[in-house]
């Protein structure tokens, strides 16, 4: 008697069930590296906003507030996604003045995850929103800790 060789119905899907659970288990690891990966890039931006600010504040003695909403050859000087390109960005940025302060003295860049005009799916349920201001007090509006190396 001649024995055909390949693998039966049962043995595939078992190898089937043991691939989806390792997809199971893998995948919230996986979500949680790119949540922290994203926050890390925007971290790297508001960073960088802020030696731009400061430049800007050494030539005309004043920060300048920006955002998305904001047009013209000043605001252009300052990117407001974290991101290549708007839509593929996880945080739109904005820079308004510090609570209680104008802005030609104290600035703060708000890095907000998943809004309408950046990727609306993206989401940060960690540390939610994160913030640079001028003064160097970087803090994050979620309940995490450790949101900023």
């Amino acid at each position: 008697m001649k024995r055909s060789r390949g693998f039966t119905l049962i043995e595939t899907m078992i190898a089937m069930t043991i691939i989806a659970l390792l997809a199971a288990l893998a995948y919230p690891g996986y979500q949680g590296f790119v949540v922290k990966a994203r926050r890390t890039e925007a971290q790297a931006v508001l960073l960088d906003l802020m030696q731009k600010q400061e430049r800007y504040y050494t030539q005309h003695n004043r920060y300048l507030a920006f955002s998305a909403d904001q047009g013209g050859p000043e605001q252009e000087r300052f990117k407001w996604w974290s991101g290549g390109s708007a839509k593929s960005s996880a945080y739109e940025l904005r820079g308004k003045p510090c609570a209680g302060q104008a802005i030609a003295r104290c600035i703060v860049i708000e890095a907000i995850p998943g809004t309408d005009r950046v990727d609306a799916t993206f989401r940060d349920g960690e540390c939610q929103t994160l913030t640079l201001d001028s003064a160097g007090e970087h803090t994050a509006s979620g309940s995490a800790t450790g949101c900023w190396p």
